[in-house]
């Protein structure tokens, strides 16, 4: 005898099987409903499209202003690394100096002539007499002269006027020019600023035309002119006219 199947009511899905949780599922609208309400994007009032149009009016030049000067800053850098280095080596020199008893050592001044042209006084001791005079000791000063050619004096004193840009040298004048002119005096005066030495006193000169005594000489580095005056002892390095100009009274032009 086989066992009687169960009836078809118990295969069949029921009703119950589906049903869900009424509380839950109210409670999960509810939250549905609150977070579409906070996604609600709020309308900008007049204020705030005013504070906008003023930032939006406000980028509009600062962000050119901007553009422009990082495109500044890049064309003059070179010129300020060129005022960076420069300051650098002047606090080295300084860095170099020592003063002892009011005096300076290691000193060293330097400016530019009336033709923009760099021009430099050292001197081993220099003291300090009033607020534009400074008494040097062993003064060396370096000229440019027009062409790129340049000029060195050394004496053993020297008395170096700031504001006027002079320099008066005595004792063992030396004077070399880079055409291998050389020069021995007693004084010399120079105009640092007019790029002029004069002398009043007997000078000897050597270079390529030959030697020369004479009372006093005159240069003017601007024009590259160098006239010796008043009588004059001429020994020339050979007879050609082209070696040194035809002596000529009171004054004689040297190339």
């Amino acid at each position: 005898m086989t066992e009687s199947s169960p009836p078809e009511d118990h295969k069949r899905p029921q009703r119950d099987d589906f049903s869900r949780d009424a509380v839950k599922l109210a409670a999960l609208r509810e939250a549905m409903r609150e977070q579409g309400q906070s996604r609600e994007r709020a309308i900008p009032t007049s204020s705030d499209l005013a504070s906008r149009r003023r930032l939006l009016d406000t980028a509009k030049w600062a962000l050119p202003l901007l553009a422009a000067l990082l495109l500044g800053s890049i064309a003059v850098w070179p010129e300020i690394a060129r005022w960076l280095s420069a300051n650098r080596a002047v606090m080295q020199e300084m860095a170099q100096m020592r003063v002892e008893s009011g005096n300076l050592e290691g000193a060293i001044y330097r400016g530019l002539d009336v033709h923009n042209r760099p021009y430099m006084v050292t001197a081993r001791i220099a003291h300090q007499n009033g607020p534009d005079r400074i008494d040097l000791v062993d003064p060396v000063a370096d000229t440019h002269m027009a062409g790129g050619n340049w000029a060195q004096i050394t004496a053993d004193k020297g008395v170096y006027m700031q504001h006027e840009q002079t320099l008066n040298l005595t004792g063992h004048v030396v004077l070399y020019r880079d055409d291998g002119t050389l020069m021995n005096g007693l004084t010399a005066d120079i105009d640092l600023h007019r790029g002029v030495i004069a002398s009043n006193d007997w000078v000897h000169a050597e270079g390529p035309f030959g030697i020369l005594d004479a009372q006093g000489y005159f240069i003017d580095q601007h024009d590259n002119l160098l006239q010796f005056v008043g009588p004059q002892r001429v020994i020339r390095n050979d007879d050609r006219q082209d070696a040194m100009p035809a002596l000529t009274s009171p004054a004689h032009k040297a190339p």
